[in-house]
């Protein structure tokens, strides 16, 4: 397999942080994190494995990777007597029950930002065919981020589950991380949009 010098830095970059974290969760017996570690380097080792088919450019590659570290710091660093999930970082609506903008929140933007260009990247090579709308396309992918975001949320409810103790949330986190994946997804795609009326 040809490696280019770029991705050697960006598999350098993952390996350091995800062994870090690894050996931190087996000190302090974090169980919820060590199995999202599991399925981080399935995922990683999916796109590795694939990236010469699919192409990712190097912004989707950070993005994803830089989202990796965001979840292991966000789950286990403390922030006073919190996790840096529980970080209060701007306060833009605040009730008794909910906090707005919390760390959490600001990930799961993130992320679902993010995702609308790893969707793009799949789906792109595929959209050639002559009479597509763009806009359903664009509508889709916005779409099957959130979808992604829904089944995110499906893995943390089989966390709460399975496991005697979890750092998941309430109802209230749940429907939080519903709204940020979906705000992140609309930017996303009226990024791309912009981007892709540029070229």
């Amino acid at each position: 397999m040809n490696i280019k010098k770029g991705e050697w830095l960006l598999i350098l970059f993952n390996f350091i942080y995800v062994i870090s974290f690894l050996i931190y969760y087996i000190k302090i017996e974090n169980y919820e994190f060590l199995s999202y570690i599991f399925i981080m380097l399935v995922l990683f080792s999916v796109i590795a494995l694939t990236l010469k088919k699919t192409g990712f450019n190097y912004f989707v590659l950070w993005g994803l990777s830089i989202w990796g570290l965001l979840h292991m710091a966000g789950g286990s660093l403390k922030v006073g007597n919190e996790v840096l999930y529980a970080f209060r970082i701007i306060p833009i609506w605040v009730t008794e029950n909910f906090y707005v903008l919390r760390f959490d929140q600001f990930v799961h933007f993130y992320l679902y930002f993010v995702m609308v260009f790893v969707i793009w990247g799949l789906l792109k090579k595929e959209l050639k065919v002559e009479g597509w709308n763009k806009f359903v396309v664009y509508a889709l992918i916005c779409l099957g981020s959130i979808g992604i975001g829904g089944l995110n949320e499906v893995i943390e409810f089989i966390m709460v589950l399975v496991l005697a103790e979890t750092g998941v949330g309430g109802y209230y986190n749940t429907a939080w991380d519903i709204v940020f994946n979906t705000l992140g997804a609309l930017l996303g795609v009226l990024v791309l949009m912009f981007v892709n009326r540029k070229r």
